[in-house]
């Protein structure tokens, strides 16, 4: 597979919600690749069962591994994960905005629910970017800035409201990010959208990998081959929803702007047919 420069032996990874799912599925294949990584994710077992399965791979390969336990809610504690990989490896090549949470909440109810997944979701990815991206254009050599969307933040479909909302301030301020970026002179870092599919993590509530999910070590492959050719947006299919599934159902939602449709027209019972027709 060709490699964006930044994933190469000796670079080295910050990765958030790295403790399970896609975070770990990261963390595991940087090292294999010999880059230094640095995990961050909540206190507890899981942090340091990642911790110790991401050493095992770096170590053969002459690469290092630390952890820092945070809440990336905290400001505070996001600029000393920031404070603490310029301290112990001198650069960052790849931040992984990963971190998040998922907790079913209402429309006009759980208000401490709605804070909780905001906190997490946009402001933890937000502090990432606040406390680590200077730093990193001041390097003067390529890197990236991943932060994690979700497809929930673009088609926006209904029972999850304050999730949904959350990733569509990410996709929001990711795609403002890259564009700053692009028009900073002499900056060699970018940034990218992750959007997941299916995919089989710690917000799964599923005791075994469903047949339609992806499991997370398939979506870091799809990102680094996605990086590798420029590409902004990473939008992963998964053994369900295939690439042109999704661009249907985007081009879908998009046109409930334009064509002064009900908004979640698919789902509205008045627009079924129309859906069921609609070939992009």
């Amino acid at each position: 597979m060709n490699l964006h420069p930044a994933f190469t032996r000796g670079k080295v990874a910050v990765i958030t919600g790295a403790a399970s799912g896609i975070g770990r599925a990261a963390a595991e294949k940087y090292a294999d690749l010999g880059m230094h990584v640095l995990l961050a994710d909540l206190p507890g077992d899981k942090l340091a069962a990642a911790t110790d399965a991401v050493r095992a791979l770096a170590t053969p390969r002459g690469a290092e591994v630390e952890a820092l336990a945070i809440d990336v809610a905290n400001f505070e504690q996001v600029q000393g994960l920031q404070a603490r990989a310029y301290a112990r490896f001198g650069q960052v090549d790849v931040l992984m905005n990963n971190a998040g949470m998922s907790v079913p909440t209402s429309d006009w109810r759980g208000i401490e629910d709605w804070r909780r997944t905001f906190e997490v979701n946009l402001w933890g990815i937000l502090h990432g970017v606040q406390a680590f991206t200077a730093a990193m254009i001041a390097q003067g050599t390529p890197g990236v800035i991943v932060n994690t969307g979700s497809k929930q933040g673009i088609t926006n479909p209904p029972g999850n409201p304050a999730y949904n909302a959350t990733k569509a301030a990410v996709k929001s301020a990711t795609e403002s990010l890259q564009h700053s970026l692009r028009n900073t002179p002499d900056c060699h870092i970018s940034a990218h959208l992750l959007v997941p599919g299916y995919t089989y993590t710690g917000l799964t509530r599923a005791a075994e990998k469903p047949a339609g999910a992806w499991w997370p070590a398939q979506v870091v492959d799809y990102l680094l081959a996605a990086l590798a050719r420029g590409s902004f947006y990473v939008i992963c299919p998964d053994n369900e929803v295939s690439s042109a599934d999704d661009a249907r159902r985007m081009l879908w939602a998009a046109g409930d702007m334009v064509e002064d449709r009900s908004p979640l027209s698919r789902w509205d019972p008045a627009w079924q047919a129309a859906y069921a027709a609609f070939k992009p």
